[in-house]
């Protein structure tokens, strides 16, 4: 039977997207959140605080719409120019985005950096909160109650109140539906193919800053940066060279990061390339230059230099 002409058509189901960002203390598992639910590493992890630098955009396609998540740094006492800017940059996110992921992790009793934090959502009216205990691999059921009890009373206004664990994925799901659900419709704001909008420099002298990062101590961690100069394929495309700096604060720092006759520089080059192939998708020569530039967490010139 044809249809009758007065019978109206299906409406299009519109999708959702929009920008999320998570917040909490340096540490409690922000970067590690946002890599498992864009399923691939766009943010650095690692267990020094303050690791995250820049907003790194991490896309998350689903059935019902695009997802982009805002991996920040951590909010801290500034203690350096390097430190006030981050902090100037997180705030600038937090003011653009539609929903905030409060984190807190299920194996540390809720204290006073969290409440300071979760009090300062004050300020950003348009976006919905929702709050996430990370870590429920590492707790115990009694921990992760009691968690959940603690952060769900630091506000009135939660949308939503969910455990989960990006390392064993539990619950990651309900996570990803419950932020798009929070989402204003509109078209996706990226191609479905793009994971992240960071450049393939910026993402080398991240892993490079990573593998840095490994089995550093006290401030030292802070003073590194890291610089690319080149990327460049050769003609049979079999090899790609990689040119790059390691900065550093102080000469006593340098000769750190380059170790005995020069054995953990190599160690940093050999965890750097095994991430940078892949990326790259081609075998790599990486050249790692350290170089001194004097306090430049202090300095507005060195820090423009550096991308700040």
């Amino acid at each position: 039977m044809s249809e009758s002409p007065s019978t109206p058509s299906p409406e299009p189901v519109e999708g959702r997207s929009g920008f999320v960002t998570f917040v909490g203390r340096p540490n409690v598992g922000k970067s590690t959140l946002t890599n498992a639910l864009v399923g691939e590493k766009v943010a650095i992890t690692s267990d020094k605080p303050q690791t995250t630098r820049r907003a790194i955009r991490g896309i998350l396609n689903r059935p019902g719409g695009q997802l982009v998540i805002v991996d920040t740094p951590g909010l801290h006492k500034p203690r350096t120019l390097l430190g006030q800017r981050l902090n100037d940059l997180v705030e600038q996110v937090l003011g653009d985005v539609d929903v905030i992921g409060f984190c807190v992790p299920a194996t540390e009793k809720v204290g006073p950096g969290d409440r300071r934090i979760a009090e300062s959502l004050d300020g950003y009216g348009r976006a919905r909160k929702v709050a996430i205990v990370t870590k429920t691999d590492a707790a115990s059921r009694d921990q992760i109650t009691e968690r959940l009890m603690e952060v769900d009373s630091l506000r009135e206004d939660w949308a939503a109140v969910i455990p989960l664990s990006a390392f064993t994925r539990e619950q990651l799901d309900v996570l990803s539906d419950e932020l798009l659900a929070l989402m204003p419709v509109g078209p996706a704001l990226y191609p479905d193919d793009v994971v992240t909008d960071e450049s393939t420099e910026d993402r080398i002298a991240e892993i490079i800053r990573e593998a840095a990062l490994e089995g550093v101590r006290d401030e030292l961690p802070h003073s590194i940066a890291v610089t690319v100069d080149d990327v460049a394929e050769r003609e049979d495309g079999g090899l790609t060279d990689v040119y790059a700096n390691i900065v550093v604060e102080r000469d006593s720092q340098k000769a750190i990061i380059i170790g005995h006759k020069g054995s953990r520089l190599r160690d940093v080059g050999t965890r750097a390339r095994a991430q940078i192939e892949p990326l790259l998708g081609t075998k790599v020569f990486l050249k790692l230059h350290v170089r001194v530039a004097k306090e430049w967490q202090r300095d507005p010139k060195q820090l423009g230099r550096l991308g700040f």
